[in-house]
């Protein structure tokens, strides 16, 4: 059934919320085939059988401007999604985790973001899985972070499994950190954007930031401490035990990985069956991601969402 809506938007909010030459306008209207949308002054009418979906994804929009946020043709087709899920963009986009060095809020870009850094806030050990691109360890360490300057944590703890350099460590120049070096390096990526090389290197040097391998952390108890193991899928299921049981008083940890991406052999990941092994514990969350929830150039949703219709027809690609 044809409805008709009219939202009010204040004139000095429509550029940016119609884009250049009218941009945004043109994303919205093929997202919402089925809506006519005509715009008068500062009142949009919608009509047509979506014009109720339509008219909700404006006036989140005018929340979103009416808070500052800029609307570019990224964040405004994940608003689309979200409103077309019945879910309120601007309670997602607007949840800032951490102002990095150079200025940038960091933020969920997704509602699936958004859940994953929730389920960080509110519990001592949150697995977030997903594929490549869905930020799980970047709001990972952006929450560290958080919690190290809001003197919630003395440190943060940075590990992964080296498990490429198993047969190759002995050929590699350097003392053992040199050696493992490239296989941390994307968490020390992370850490230079939050707090420039400098600040990052000055809180490593004073200890209130440690960046090592899973191995190191067999014998230790881990006590008011943000620790995040990064792909996690390479750990073993004795070396996933290992690591949970670290755990001390006053400490959150994150456990990331993709279990299409194990690089162990034989597969025998600690993640692929940790969530029944785990479930009911309280203070302990899973949150998965999925192609929905990477924001990294589109063609890499594009490829996997291509993975994951392959997985679910019963291929191993």
């Amino acid at each position: 059934m044809s409805t008709q809506v009219t939202v009010s938007v204040p004139n000095h909010l429509m550029a940016g919320l119609l884009g250049q030459r009218d941009e945004l306008l043109r994303l919205i209207e093929d997202a919402f085939p089925a809506t006519t949308i005509h715009v008068r002054g500062n009142e949009i009418n919608l009509v047509g059988d979506d014009a109720g979906r339509a008219a909700r994804l404006f006036e989140e929009l005018r929340v979103m401007l009416e808070r500052g946020e800029l609307l570019d043709p990224a964040n405004l087709n994940r608003s689309i999604e979200m409103v077309k899920a019945d879910e309120r963009p601007s309670e997602v986009l607007s949840a800032e985790v951490l102002r990095s060095s150079r200025g940038r809020s960091v933020r969920p870009k997704t509602s699936g973001q958004k859940r994953y850094t929730d389920a960080i806030q509110q519990n001592v050990i949150t697995f977030g899985i997903g594929p490549a691109g869905t930020g799980k360890s970047y709001l990972a360490v952006a929450l560290a972070v958080q919690a190290l300057q809001a003197k919630q944590v003395e440190r943060i703890i940075l590990t992964r499994p080296a498990v490429e350099a198993g047969e190759r460590l002995g050929f590699l120049p350097g003392d053992i950190m040199a050696k493992i070096d490239p296989y941390l390096r994307p968490l020390y990526d992370a850490l230079y954007d939050m707090l420039t090389p400098e600040g990052a290197q000055r809180l490593i040097e004073n200890s209130r930031i440690e960046v090592a391998p899973l191995a190191f952390m067999r014998g230790r108890t881990l006590n008011s401490s943000f620790i995040i193991l990064d792909e996690a899928q390479n750990a073993t299921p004795e070396q996933m035990k290992m690591f949970l049981t670290r755990i001390g008083f006053g400490s959150k940890a994150v456990v990331t990985g993709d279990v299409t991406q194990i690089d162990l052999a034989g597969d025998k990941s600690g993640l692929i069956n940790i969530e029944q092994v785990l479930t009911g514990i309280d203070g302990l969350a899973f949150v998965r991601l999925g192609a929905k929830d990477v924001v990294r150039h589109r063609i890499v949703q594009d490829i996997v969402n291509a993975y994951e219709q392959a997985q679910s027809r019963g291929m191993k690609p």
